[in-house]
């Protein structure tokens, strides 16, 4: 018997989204505990993705993360374009992350470059950085 697809292609559906609810991760004191939602919750995934090398966790997707082993090595002249890029690749994966803007650069050390960045979230905006060697 094959199945009928005639009522089901004329149903409309209703798309809901789900909360960003998620577990707390309490840095200071290395701890998971309790709950975040909202502006938190994408700070933490914020966090988390530009903290984690892609293509190295085989619990992560590899659609998750930032590609930084690479940058070593290379120019600074090629490093902070592409940190731009893949920052802001990382990132609007994430649904609740609608764009990464206002890009600021500084060397503190020989070899090493932060960069701060706005992230543009369905909550409000985020400051964020990361220090990257290369």
């Amino acid at each position: 018997m094959i199945p009928s697809t005639v009522g089901f292609l004329n149903k409309e559906f209703e798309i809901k989204k789900l909360p960003s609810l998620t577990y707390k991760m309490q840095l200071s004191e290395t701890h998971v505990r309790g709950y975040v939602d909202g502006i938190e919750s994408v700070k933490q995934a914020i966090f988390k993705m530009i903290m984690t090398e892609r293509y190295q966790y085989i619990m992560y997707s590899w659609n998750y993360g930032i590609e930084l082993l690479d940058l070593f090595g290379e120019p600074v002249t090629y490093v902070c374009p592409e940190l731009k890029r893949r920052i802001t690749e990382a990132l609007v994966c994430d649904d609740r992350i609608q764009s990464v803007d206002s890009f600021a650069f500084d060397f503190p050390q020989k070899k090493v470059v932060r960069v701060r960045f706005t992230v543009h979230t369905i909550f409000g905006d985020v400051q964020a950085e990361r220090e990257v060697q290369f």
